[in-house]
């Protein structure tokens, strides 16, 4: 029997990235015996051209045997569009990726291998940041990509998958800001696996983008723990403790201090967050 995997790619005003994303993911590695592609990108709220640059992409998909299709939706809403993925999507095994992360040719083909069990699981790749073009992002990235919850673990920003199994523990996708840490909090750190493969993921450039992303990374994890507090038990997020953060600050001394500034500006109420779907590039 042929299985299928879902690729779900949310865009909403990406098209100065959905090609390079799209190149990446059609030059993934052959999938597992016995399995197909179907992609479907959710266009939401686009003022730009990414609905026709994505499909623009359809010849070389249907090269490749793989299903590809658009959905242009008026509104601009991620949790709105994954929902508009997943009412179309017909996989055993379901990947949400954001339109601005290249995959890795191997990261498709893994996810597919681990995830083909018949009990809830979920994973990811292994993420790297990608150059940034401001000084100050690249310097805060230097520092944040050594945290614990970024080279150990299962993060899942940027790209989280899931089989069948694990997506029926809820319906529809809440109204919530951070819908990559939902899902990840709703499977058990047993039940999360992190492949070797490598997938690439942009900060957003600049200080006041930084500040305005992180407040809302913030504010998207309380307000998970308000609306589903029973998820909160499985967050298994390391703590980088004292002498970590010693050992981290020695090696990336202006890193640790632009990190910190930027947490510090968090709590200023001039960079204020919304409950939209907006990277602040």
């Amino acid at each position: 029997m042929i299985k299928t995997v879902s690729i779900i790619l949310p865009a909403h005003n990406e098209a100065d990235y959905i090609d390079a994303c799209a190149r990446a993911l059609l030059n993934s590695d052959a999938l597992p015996e016995g399995w197909q592609a179907q992609v479907i990108v959710v266009a939401n709220g686009c003022t730009d051209n990414t609905a026709d640059r994505a499909i623009s992409h359809a010849t070389a998909a249907e090269a490749r045997g793989w299903g590809w299709q658009v959905v242009d939706l008026d509104q601009g809403s991620k949790p709105g569009a994954l929902n508009a993925g997943d009412a179309a999507a017909t996989g055993q095994v379901l990947v949400y990726l954001d339109a601005d992360v290249t995959v890795s040719s191997a990261l498709l083909p893994q996810l597919i291998e681990q995830l083909s069990g018949d009990d809830a699981a979920y994973g990811s790749g292994s993420p790297h940041v990608s150059p940034a073009q401001s000084w100050i992002t690249r310097t805060y990235g230097r520092f944040w990509v050594t945290l614990p919850f970024v080279t150990d673990g299962c993060p899942g920003f940027g790209i989280f998958a899931m089989n069948r199994a694990g997506r029926d523990r809820w319906g529809d996708w809440p109204q919530i800001i951070s819908d990559d840490t939902f899902a990840r909090l709703n499977f058990t750190s047993a039940e999360r696996v992190r492949v070797t493969a490598e997938y690439h993921w942009p900060l957003v450039e600049g200080f006041r983008s930084l500040v305005r992303v992180r407040r809302r990374q913030n504010d998207g994890v309380a307000q998970i723990a308000e609306l589903f507090p029973a998820l909160t038990t499985n967050d298994d997020k390391a703590e980088i403790g004292l002498s970590g953060l010693i050992r981290r600050t020695l090696r990336h001394p202006i890193g640790f201090l632009v990190y910190a500034t930027v947490a510090s500006a968090v709590k200023s109420p001039l960079y204020k967050s919304t409950s939209d779907w907006a990277r602040g590039r």
